[in-house]
């Protein structure tokens, strides 16, 4: 871990960090993660027969507005001008499983990791959400940052 933890003040108060002085640049971050189900379920969601419809038409919705509202649900994170978001969905019959691909960009003080995860969160969710009366044994899983560029720190890739 590098540095402290910069939502606490000195005296270990909660607080929103203070941006005022960094300088604008081009962010963008990308997180991913998946939704396992039994191979009857993907294959509902991949023919469009799932009884609510367009599953992942409706996530990649839903994912998107959760971007924008990631500073409405995470009580520290600053209301950023998003200049883009992207959402992306992978079929995987092998593994069966549904791939989330969610990229945040702004131009701006900080950065969009926040709202690439809480996208990539809420899409899974949603997709839970519109299949759980076929299937109630879904698993979420290995949400997580995988790209980020901007600001100070440049460019950082999970590993």
């Amino acid at each position: 871990m590098s540095g402290d933890f910069t939502h606490f003040d000195e005296n270990g108060k909660a607080v929103m960090v203070d941006v005022g002085a960094k300088p604008d640049s081009r962010r963008i971050a990308v997180a991913q993660g998946s939704i396992v189900m039994k191979p009857q379920t993907l294959a509902m969601i991949a023919q469009g027969t799932a009884g609510k419809g367009d599953v992942l038409g409706v996530a990649r919705v839903a994912a998107i507005q959760a971007a924008k509202r990631t500073s409405d649900l995470i009580p520290l994170c600053h209301p950023i001008a998003l200049t883009q978001v992207k959402v992306e969905f992978e079929l995987d019959e092998a593994q069966s499983r549904v791939r989330c691909l969610a990229t945040a960009e702004t131009v701006g003080k900080t950065g969009v990791e926040m709202e690439a995860l809480t996208a990539a969160s809420v899409g899974l969710l949603t997709i839970y959400d519109m299949c759980k009366a076929v299937e109630r044994g879904m698993t979420i899983e290995g949400v997580r940052l995988i790209r980020k560029e901007g600001g100070k720190s440049g460019v950082w890739t999970a590993g």
